[in-house]
């Protein structure tokens, strides 16, 4: 079955990047390990929840700023997604530090809504912006109750303006034509940007994901 249109192929290039993305990120991939055993593994080497995620962040900026990560992700560059293969290695660690928090945090990763806050952890300020699509303020604390009543329309035009904001960092001035784009191999990112980029996805993570007994 071929798409109704252009916008269609790019609306689902866009979809299956985004799907990619918190794919790995939860569920680990080649040398990634997943977001659960991440998160227990240094659960059980912390004193508490809140010394579990700062350890995560630590290790994963660490080894974010360090070097050979893309090529232990193995097959990165024959994926159908709309990013460098460098790019995307990066976007796949800021996720699985994301989603290890969220299930340090009590959430659960692998529902929609959570998926969604996950990409909206790699976007930074700019997704204060985008949350006022699903009626939230700035200001409010996103708790898993207020997730869960995210209705999948909304979820859908949040999705769409995260992929849009991840995706152009690709492109050299901020915009990409998403009909030329093919998979693209190498393009690996430096690592004091991985680094930079994995910390803040962390610390964007501490924000968005709360425990009930925090709010």
């Amino acid at each position: 079955m071929t798409s109704d249109s252009p916008n269609d192929d790019n609306n689902n290039l866009i979809q299956t990047t985004l799907e990619w993305i918190t794919s790995s990120g939860i569920n680990g991939m080649g040398i990634l390990p997943s977001a659960k055993q991440v998160a227990e593994d240094h659960f059980n080497k912390s004193a508490s929840i809140d010394d579990a995620i700062n350890s995560i962040i630590a290790w994963r900026t660490t080894y974010a700023a360090g070097t050979g990560f893309i090529t232990g992700l193995g097959g990165i560059a024959a994926m159908p997604i709309a990013i460098p293969a460098g790019l995307a290695a990066s976007y796949a660690l800021g996720s699985n530090t994301a989603a290890a928090i969220a299930y340090l945090r009590g959430y659960d990763i692998h529902s929609e809504q959570v998926r969604t806050m996950i990409l909206l952890c790699l976007i930074g300020e700019a997704g204060e912006g985008v949350l006022k699509t699903a009626g939230i303020a700035i200001g409010t604390k996103i708790t898993q109750k207020l997730i869960k009543q995210i209705p999948g329309k909304v979820l859908i035009e949040i999705n769409k303006k995260i992929g849009f904001r991840l995706i152009t960092k690709a492109g050299e001035k901020g915009v990409i034509n998403l009909m030329k784009l093919v998979p693209l191999v190498g393009g690996i990112v430096g690592g004091s940007f991985d680094g930079i980029f994995v910390n803040t996805c962390g610390k964007n993570a501490k924000r968005v994901f709360h425990q009930e007994s925090d709010i």
